[in-house]
């Protein structure tokens, strides 16, 4: 005898909004059903461990199949099933989540934490791409009728009795004219492979097995060896390097997390990818969004979450604001900085060789987190021009004798690209100064200022940003070989020649082998300018920033120019080194270039 009555819901547009609004991606409806099938099973499995159910348990499978000439696609189990009365309260009853009520009856047997589903509502996903849904199933329980339930995608149903083999659930989609696309095993494939390929119960489609039962994140550290995560990394990114390193999540209190991250390679900017980590809940793929769940500063990082403590909407598709997300935050960053801190104590040697790649993990960390700082201040390394390495306290210990100015501050000398600045550096280290490299185009600029902050009397300053009497100001004056009356009229006689109000002319008392024209940047002016840059006001940026000439009153060809009765030839000899002082800041180009080098072959012809 076949019963009909109205699926129960509270408001009458709710049905539509399920169907069409619910799940913004039509292929959700795979996961859904194929989550559901896991769940009947694990139920299954479940009773019989406690005790609840005798029977044979066989093995327990979800089968996927699909028929072109029907246009059905059918997810089928072997778990727990139902009767036609649970059909009615649990498919009937929108909402209504069988999950729930199952881990709250069992909870003092069971945690319940593998079962999948909370909400009730991702059967009818199905609706988005069927116009009709049957579901053919047999419960566990002995003495009970196999039942067939049958919808449109309307609030109206029917139920009767049917026959079947075996206990489990069928349920069968006859898929809608627009959705065909979904009867191509190969579209089906890439779905399950995307959410399932990591569920508890083995799912086929059409005899292939799609997923892995127990990947490793569901293991103990202590059962797996280097090989198991370096094999698991190549399954997840195939096109990847070997990882660095990894660090294995797993607790248990006061929230439930496992996963595994991994530290990429970063060959280049171009690797800096986001989207990298893989959230689960109970093993179903959730999103590779996890930005409140990872910290910022990890999410370059490698990997997969699974945690049912995160909260999720109702589509499960999306995270929601939860206490337990920023405790999980906090733990994460907590269990990465414990990580590097062992690798650093441990072999610090190979914790430098991975400088280049985690550096900026760290860097990044040290800057948006304070309690990552705090533990980070031990590890968190400063590299010199030598390819040296020395954490914050080691360093200020090597560079203080010589870089201490007559205000007490340490003087930090760095380059943010050694090639251009190489001039520079000669200089620094001729005067027995040593130069931190600090390059990272998107992070150094930061870091800088937040060393600044946060070491006690310490000061960095670019190594082009004054002359090298003047880097570190000692307070103490070098002789200068010019009398006052040459050294205003060579001061007088350098403006004349390079007319330019950007340009500030002193004669300084540099060594002999200084260059005898140097162009700096004052470092106030110049983080300004960077700083303008990032925050997006290039356009007000002058064109033509105030620049310090340094004339080399000790360098020969000062000597030479202040002697020169033509004075042809002295604006000559200014001009050309004038332009060799911009070409070490690389600021010489176009027409200006060009005149330069016709200059330097009449002068070497001459």
């Amino acid at each position: 005898m076949q019963e009909k009555g109205t699926i129960s819901v509270n408001t009458e547009n709710i049905f539509p909004i399920i169907k069409k609004f619910l799940y913004s991606d039509h292929e959700i409806f795979l996961r859904e059903l194929v989550s559901n099938a896991v769940d009947a099973s694990l139920k299954l499995q479940r009773l019989a461990s406690i005790g609840e159910f005798a029977g044979e348990l066989g093995e327990l499978k979800v089968r996927v199949s699909i028929d072109k000439e029907a246009k059905t696609i059918t997810v089928s189990d072997n778990g727990v099933g139902m009767t036609a009365e649970e059909i009615k309260k649990y498919i009937n009853q929108i909402a209504f989540s069988g999950a729930t009520e199952f881990i709250e009856k069992y909870k003092d047997k069971s945690d319940g934490k593998d079962i999948i589903g909370h909400f009730g509502m991702g059967f009818y996903s199905a609706f988005m791409v069927a116009h009709r849904v049957n579901i053919s199933t047999q419960s566990y329980q002995p003495n009970t009728e196999p039942a067939l339930w049958s919808c449109d995608g309307s609030t109206e149903f029917s139920i009767e009795k049917t026959t079947k083999e075996g206990r489990g659930t069928d349920i069968v989609l006859h898929v809608a004219e627009d959705s065909e696309e979904f009867l191509e095993a190969s579209r089906l494939r890439g779905i399950l492979r995307k959410y399932a390929r990591f569920l508890p119960i083995t799912v086929e489609l059409e005899g292939e097995v799609i997923n892995s039962i127990a990947p490793i994140w569901t293991k103990t550290p202590s059962e797996l060896k280097d090989e198991d995560y370096q094999t698991f990394y190549k399954e997840l990114y195939p096109n990847s390097p070997e990882p660095l390193f990894w660090i294995h999540l797993n607790v248990d209190y006061p929230f439930n997390l496992t996963g595994i991250l991994y530290f990429p390679q970063i060959a280049s900017n171009h690797d800096l990818y986001r989207e990298k980590i893989q959230l689960y809940s109970r093993q179903v793929f959730i999103t590779d969004e996890v930005k409140d769940v990872v910290p910022d500063f990890l999410m370059l990082l490698h990997g997969v979450i699974d945690s049912p403590d995160i909260p999720l909407n109702v589509s499960r598709s999306f995270l929601q604001a939860d206490g337990n997300v920023k405790k999980i935050n906090g733990y994460i960053t907590k269990k990465v900085a414990d990580k590097l801190s062992d690798i650093f104590k441990a072999d610090r040697a190979e914790f430098e060789k991975k400088w280049e790649n985690i550096g900026m993990f760290i860097k990044y960390g040290y800057l948006a987190d304070d309690k990552f700082q705090e533990k980070a201040k031990a590890f968190c390394l400063l590299q010199n021009t030598e390819n040296q390495y020395f954490t914050f306290d080691e360093y200020r210990e090597k560079v203080q004798t010589l870089q201490t100015d007559k205000n007490q501050n340490v003087t930090f000398l760095y380059t943010n690209d050694a090639q251009k600045q190489n001039t520079y550096i000669q200089s620094a280290k001729k005067t027995g100064y040593d130069v931190l490299v600090l390059d990272h185009p998107m992070i150094d600029q930061h870091f800088i200022s937040s060393l600044e902050r946060h070491l006690e009397k310490t000061q960095l300053k670019r190594v082009d940003s004054d002359t090298v009497d003047k880097l570190i100001d000692t307070g103490v004056e070098q002789a200068s070989v010019l009398s006052e009356a040459e050294t205003t009229k060579l001061k007088e006689m350098v403006e004349k020649v390079l007319d330019n109000k950007n340009l500030t002319v002193e004669i300084k008392s540099l060594p002999t082998d200084e260059l005898p024209i140097v162009i700096t940047f004052p470092e106030f002016m110049r983080r300004m300018q960077e700083m303008a840059k990032t925050q997006g006001f290039a356009a007000f940026m002058n064109p033509n920033p105030q620049l310090n000439v340094g004339i080399n009153a000790n360098h020969a060809l000062t000597q030479k120019i202040l002697q020169l009765s033509d004075e042809t030839q002295q604006h000559l000899l200014i001009k050309q080194a004038y332009d060799l002082a911009l070409l070490s800041q690389n600021m010489l180009g176009g027409e200006a270039l060009t005149k330069f080098i016709e200059r330097s072959v009449v002068m070497i012809g001459v």
